[in-house]
């Protein structure tokens, strides 16, 4: 079983590396409804799925606290997926601190997220989604490091980390 579900991960890790993302713009994806059917789910079965503080971020797009998520700290090597549908959104190897006080990435896995503008700061801000089950994990800004100058900022609660040492001793059952 633990084998399974470990090369259902890798077949969508696969995928998402290979799908295009647009910067800056709003994401349309051809091929999303065929890899990745959008979960559809009544508010109140979401709200079973994940904490009250999950809830509010991911789908009634609130923001954190900065500084509460304890993810700022992880530094181990592992995946960073979707706390409401287990998507994997961003890689270890891209997260760095950017002195935020929420957790930052230089770029998520590519085709896993969608973007759209968000003026509910009045300026114009790009707002980025899981695009599996829609939840809303943060903002995307223009001041990140080299190469790419992104600084994809997630809210901690929008995300669960699985370590990469989690996963490879399952493969050997």
């Amino acid at each position: 079983m633990k084998r399974r579900i470990f090369l259902q991960y890798m077949g969508i890790v696969s995928w998402c590396s290979t799908s295009s993302l647009l910067q800056g713009q709003v994401v349309t994806h051809d091929l999303h409804s065929r890899v990745f059917d959008p979960l559809t789910k009544p508010k109140t079965e979401w709200r079973i799925l994940v904490s009250p503080e999950a809830y509010r971020v991911l789908f009634e797009e609130e923001t954190e606290e900065p500084g509460s998520s304890k993810l700022n700290h992880e530094q181990r090597d592992g995946t960073y997926v979707c706390a409401a549908c287990h998507l994997p959104l961003f890689e270890s190897r891209h997260k760095y601190d950017s002195g935020t006080g929420w957790p930052s990435f230089t770029q998520p896995i590519t085709g896993c997220v969608e973007t759209k503008q968000d003026f509910t700061l009045i300026f114009l801000r790009i707002e980025y989604h899981c695009i599996r089950c829609g939840g809303h994990q943060g903002h995307v800004f223009n001041d990140g490091p080299p190469p790419r100058g992104e600084r994809w900022c997630n809210n901690g609660i929008a995300l669960k980390f699985i370590p990469i040492a989690d996963r490879l001793p399952n493969l050997r059952q």
